[in-house]
């Protein structure tokens, strides 16, 4: 305190007076209240329990029991042993032999030398009860309870240090580890049988015939081959194997994504893409039939989705996710894609859990996997409850090579693998030129994630033949690298002498005719393509002008009355805060009764809840959304006693549709394409993404431009996701008052030529801005009464929540009532006399209307609402504008300036159907922010 007051008396000039109550209060001895450690952990584990619809976690049994006495004083009596074997562990991947071409050295790890640990007797014997897993088999030379030094040595180099090594010591879980002792050292490698082996070859050389083809028909293209890295065909073979077969129940879906290195190979291959239809997408036509309104995109973005059949109970379906340029921006997609088919499964399926029927594989190369931040925003979601799936496989293709960077320049770790030690996920390495240790490599990766539903990495280290793509030359950049690769035989080659020294499998002339075979269909393929035609899709529908007009309404008072008071009601065993019962439950039981005065919250809560009764499910995501940012909604309650969570709209009846509130962790770009991936999966089902606050969706970006605005271009896949984006210039300073309407109006592809009737109305996703609650309960049911689905961008608002101008009533929801795109002034009787028409979007409305009344010209100035922005609304503003024969000006109005805002969008299109050639003028409202007080707004053009 006295340093405190000392401080204060410097000059003013250089520290400003601090407020004498924060001095006294600073003077005061803190009281703390006494804290009970285990009542908190308890009542954090009761938080959102099952109660709230969507909480879900893995449930897997602790199988791996602790030491048993005899163990422990094993353990304690060879301690040098234990620690020995633990370095092994822990270290052994440093002198493991994983690299192919040997630019990641081995270390001689001196914690891995075993006379630091006094072991010099080779003759002595030690019991390895409780401290090292051993092959039960008669094979292994290692007895099951005791072995000499050399012995011991032996099989940990051979568990640890060989073509495939393990890092799971840094899981915090005991049992998790021990399940990786055992799992490893105890394994017997039993050999593969020969029809393994030959499937492992036939893979291969498929891989490797079929680059060589293309680059004999297609030297000019860009194929990202997979030549240095075909293991990664065994590697996803071997997987859709053990997971459909391997277990039952057995995965039955597979959602897989991956970049462009092999993506070609492994279409073509495993994944059953028609190569006829390759060679025509290459030859430049498009992959979709000339009538459809699509772009396509480029051949490393293609995509299927074929039935695969291993002989199980169930086939299995993959996925394979269409993926954008921006490496890794696919990762979350695929995982809301896999979340959302697990939950209709976990819905439809009594004995369903979470992760063991549908499954995310993720491939990713080394260099975006460590770089991309992604991919961190990702695993920070994979053991969210309400984003889990139940682990990922993640493959990483590392290449040791992004571009033409090295490792040393790509990564700070020493491993691109490292990012995925954020979320303690084990790393299996193996090396890329020895197929059947990758198929190790990967039994142990699947047993894993089965067992535990946590995500799993395996690093397949392997190499590029050619540069980035095959135009390039790596050489100028990397000269000793590929000196070393161009005199190295390829993958397939090495596999084939290997089958040729076992003399079992197959035969020279054998291996020759299958690599004929195959290059002689790949050539008939390349001859049907010229007369190819892309497969007839069946009609998708398309928006007409009167879909934004559909009865959205059809909801009766009773209903809305019901879905209101429920909303707010919960048992009596939860305790509700005091203020909040206060001022949202008895307020809106009074809103709810009357009929009115219907605020946006509650509007919210029955479009939701009337969604819901009519079977359709909702997840709303976002920061805060359960309670809402500016603590206005309130979807979930919590009891101020224990904690509990409950959502009052999942209680409406037996057969409704569920409410999914997701709190979302600090993230907008993975959590917006995980929300994307959820939308593309079922049109049935609503998603809803809220921002904190507007401008937080530029952190976004990628999502929104390669997947939200141009999927549909690009894929032809609709998504009805809807983005909530608070909007508004209310004294929240310059980051937090735009949500940058401007950027998305410029994503948009709405028709700039509005009087062309011959273009169609199919803009990439709607944009509106709406200034009543009815408004925006119509607007979100619209989203699933239409026959087709778009993006919806909501302008929302902060100010408006809770102002008494900006209700509405249920005859405005009720049957017969709808989205309306335009709304007019029906309250002026003589629009004869209009002389100016100003025309708005947004709660700057209400301000505008306050100000005409101020200056009494209501009967000479008109103000029209623009409520749906894309797309522009031409025939309602035409209609509404009919009523005016004596305009002298138009206006648009807003808060933004003149380049931000809708104006640019809106001024091309308004001044082609203005009457009389007239121009619309730009008038800018400023706000004055001050200390977080709002002035009154200042018109810099007078508005008569």
């Amino acid at each position: 305190m006295t340093n405190l007051l000392n401080l204060l008396s410097l000059s003013n000039s250089i520290i400003r007076p601090i407020n004498l109550r924060i001095i006294n209060a600073l003077s005061r001895p803190i009281i703390r209240p006494r804290f009970n450690y285990k009542i908190w952990i308890q009542n954090s584990k009761s938080y959102h329990d099952n109660e709230a619809f969507g909480y879900r976690v893995p449930t897997t049994e602790d199988t791996m029991k602790d030491y048993t006495k005899v163990e422990l004083s094993n353990r304690i009596e060879n301690a040098n042993l234990l620690r020995l074997v633990t370095a092994y562990r822990t270290y052994g991947h440093k002198e493991a032999h994983l690299d192919p071409l040997g630019i990641l050295e081995r270390e001689k790890v001196t914690a891995l030398d075993h006379e630091r640990y006094g072991f010099t007797d080779p003759n002595k014997v030690y019991n390895l009860n409780g401290i090292l897993h051993v092959n039960k088999s008669a094979s292994t030379k290692v007895s099951k309870e005791d072995a000499n030094i050399e012995t011991i040595l032996s099989h940990l180099k051979k568990v640890y240090c060989g073509k495939v090594a393990y890092e799971f010591m840094h899981i915090p879980s005991a049992s998790e580890r021990r399940w990786f002792y055992y799992t490893l050292e105890s394994y017997d490698k039993t050999s593969l049988t020969i029809k393994e082996k030959r499937k492992f070859f036939e893979l291969l050389t498929r891989s490797e015939v079929f680059d060589h083809f293309m680059s004999k028909k297609f030297p000019q293209v860009k194929r990202y081959g997979l030549e240095g890295a075909e293991s990664m065909m065994v590697a996803l073979e071997k997987l859709f194997e053990v997971s459909n077969k391997g277990i039952n129940p057995g995965i039955i879906e597979v959602v897989l994504c991956m970049p462009h290195r092999g993506r070609l190979n492994l279409l073509t291959d495993l994944l059953k893409f028609p190569p006829v239809r390759l060679f025509h997408k290459v030859k430049g036509n498009p992959e979709f039939p000339e009538h459809l309104p699509a772009s396509g995109d480029v051949l490393s973005h293609l995509a299927s989705s074929p039935i695969l059949d291993y002989g199980a109970t169930n086939p299995l379906s993959v996925s394979m996710l269409h993926n954008p340029s921006h490496l890794e921006a696919v990762n979350p997609v695929a995982m809301g894609k896999t979340r959302a088919k697990q939950m209709d499964l976990l819905k439809s399926e009594k004995d369903c859990k979470l992760g063991d029927r549908v499954m995310c594989i993720q491939l990713h190369g080394d260099a975006a996997f460590t770089g991309q931040g992604v991919v961190m925003e990702s695993f920070g979601l994979s053991n969210l409850p309400h984003f889990t799936s139940g682990g990922s496989i993640h493959i990483v293709v590392n290449n040791q090579l992004g571009y033409t960077t090295p490792a040393q320049n790509a990564r700070s770790s020493w491993y691109s693998s490292d990012i995925g030690k954020m979320i303690n996920a084990p790393v299996i390495h193996v090396n890329g030129d020895f197929p059947e240790d990758v198929t190790r490599a990967v039994n142990v990766a699947f047993e894993y994630r089965n067992k535990f539903g946590k995500d799993v990495i395996i690093d397949l280290i392997t190499y590029r033949r050619w540069g980035h793509n095959e135009l390039d030359e790596p050489a100028y950049t990397q000269p000793l690298m590929y000196a070393n690769i161009r005199s190295r035989k390829s993958v397939p080659k090495l596999y084939e002498e290997k089958l040729l020294a076992e003399d079992l499998i197959v035969t020279q002339n054998e291996m020759k005719e299958f690599r004929d075979n195959y290059f002689k269909f790949l050539e008939e393929q390349y001859k049907l393509s010229d007369n190819h035609k892309p497969e007839k899709w069946s009609e998708m529908i398309m928006p007409t002008e009167t879909v934004s007009k559909l009865d959205t309404g059809r909801v009766s008072r009773e209903i809305l009355e019901k879905v209101g008071k429920i909303s707010v009601t919960v048992s009596d065993d939860i305790i509700i805060h005091p203020r909040l019962k206060k001022f949202h439950i008895q307020s809106r039981l009074q809103r709810i009764a009357e009929g009115k005065n219907i605020d946006w919250a509650t509007a919210e809560a029955l479009a939701l809840g009337s969604l819901l009764l009519e079977g359709h499910n909702v997840r709303l995501c976002g920061q805060d959304v359960g309670r809402g940012t500016f603590s206005h909604r309130h979807a979930m309650m919590v009891c101020q006693e224990t904690e509990r969570v409950v959502v009052p709209l999942n209680n409406l009846s037996k057969d409704q549709g569920m409410l999914e509130v997701a709190n979302s962790n600090l993230s907008e770009l993975a959590v917006v394409g995980f929300e994307y991936g959820m939308s593309i999966e079922n049109p049935n089902n609503l998603n809803l993404w809220e921002a904190q606050f507007g401008d937080f969706f530029n952190g976004a970006q990628v999502i929104i431009d390669t997947y939200i605005s141009s999927g549909e271009v690009k894929w032809l896949r609709q998504s009805g996701l809807v983005m909530l984006l608070p909007h508004g210039y209310d004294g929240a300073g310059p980051e937090h008052s735009s949500c940058r309407i401007e950027r998305f109006l410029q994503l948009s592809n709405d028709r700039l030529d509005v009087l062309n009737d011959n273009i169609p109305i199919n803009p990439n996703m709607h944009i509106i801005n709406p200034t009543t609650p009815a408004q925006y309960f119509h607007a979100l049911r619209r989203q699933l009464k239409r026959n087709f689905r778009k993006p919806l961008i909501i302008m929302t608002p902060k100010i408006l929540l809770r102002s008494p101008a900006a209700v509405s009533n249920f005859e405005e929801m009720i049957s017969g009532t709808t989205f309306l795109p335009v709304l007019g002034n029906d309250n002026i009787l003589e629009k004869s006399k209009i002389e100016k028409v100003v025309f708005v979007c947004g709660k700057l409305y209400y301000d505008l209307v306050k100000e005409r009344q101020n200056k009494r010209l209501e009967n000479k100035v008109a103000i029209i609402r623009v409520e749906e922005l894309c797309p522009f609304p031409r025939k309602d503003i035409e209609q509404e504008l009919s009523n005016y024969n004596n305009v002298q000006e138009f206006i648009w109005c807003q808060e933004e300036p003149q380049n931000n805002g809708a104006f640019t969008f809106i001024e091309q299109r308004l001044n082609q159907i203005l009457p009389n050639n007239q121009k619309v003028k730009y008038l800018f409202i400023k706000f004055f922010f001050k200390l977080f007080k709002l002035n009154n707004f200042i018109i810099l053009d007078k508005m008569y």
